[in-house]
């Protein structure tokens, strides 16, 4: 890294309703999968700290969980405090929306973001609209309700458009040195990453119901010299859960396991040893003390 006195570094939240991209953005900001995906709703549960260090600069982005406005259960109840709060301490506010698409629950989010924070209006999956000369009064639409810093439209798939959003955030951050390391990617420990990992898996290959009432637990996670031995528990809500994760003779379980241990030693750059179980606990996702046990905020 360069020694320069005009070396900047902040803090982003990445904020908007479910669906719209924000781990997916978080991802490509940060070059390496770090957040996990999926097309369900709640994938994100908890707040993650993604770093991007350049010559000049160190982003420290902040994915936080879709904005629940229809479940009011512990668990939605928890999502939303990690917003709020993630809200109040941060430099720079990105609102992801879907280019061409805002509804109610938008508006909700566009309400809660602070008015002594910069924001700015990012239109993603750009790539999904097909007449580009109907952003410009959809755009209006959102910018007569509030006053951004600046909009905007791109992808989060396109190479250019996450350099492009880097170079415009960049001017917006503090003249300081940076937080974390050179090659930090997040602030989040491998025992957590694998956990996410484990769990984007169960969300992707089970039905839309299951994943409201799921969530994995690291029983124990053991390294030794490259190896990392990983042993997890996924906690369902009731039998028929547990026989939807396991599947016609273990094979949905075998398909999660094997896709979540490939993802493991890549992400950690090693071997994966990985033996998953599963637990059934009623109520679970509605019971504050056991939602904090379980590393809920």
């Amino acid at each position: 890294m360069n020694d320069t006195s005009d070396f900047r570094c902040g803090t982003v939240a990445i904020v908007g309703r479910p669906n719209v991209g924000k781990s997916t953005l978080m991802n490509a900001l940060v070059g390496q999968k770090i957040s996990i995906t999926s097309r369900k709703a709640q994938t994100t549960r908890h707040r993650i700290t993604g770093i991007r260090t350049t010559e000049d600069a160190q982003f420290v982005f902040v994915d936080t969980p879709g904005f629940q406005t229809r479940h009011a259960t512990a668990l939605n109840r928890s999502l939303n405090r990690a917003v709020t709060s993630t809200l109040s301490s941060v430099d720079i506010v990105l609102f992801v929306i879907e280019a061409g698409n805002f509804g109610p629950d938008d508006e909700k989010v566009l309400k809660l973001l602070p008015d002594n924070v910069p924001v700015m209006l990012v239109l993603n999956k750009l790539d999904r609209v097909g007449d580009k000369g109907e952003l410009f009064p959809f755009m209006k639409q959102i910018t007569d309700l509030r006053e951004f810093r600046e909009v905007i439209p791109m992808s989060a798939k396109r190479h250019e458009d996450i350099e492009r959003l880097l170079a415009t955030l960049r001017p917006h951050l503090l003249v300081g040195d940076p937080i974390y390391g050179e090659d930090d990617l997040t602030d989040r420990s491998e025992r957590f990453l694998a956990a996410e990992i484990l769990r984007e898996k169960v969300f992707r290959w089970t039905g839309d119901e299951l994943p409201y009432t799921s969530t994995v637990l690291i029983d124990k996670f053991e390294q030794e010299g490259n190896l990392r031995r990983v042993f997890a528990t996924i906690l369902v809500d009731r039998d028929s859960h547990k026989a939807m994760i396991i599947g016609a003779k273990g094979a949905k379980l075998k398909q999660i396991s094997t896709e979540a241990r490939l993802d493991m030693a890549k992400l950690f750059d090693g071997p994966v040893y990985l033996e998953v179980w599963i637990k059934i606990k009623s109520g679970w996702a509605d019971n504050e003390a056991g939602l904090r046990a379980y590393g809920y905020e």
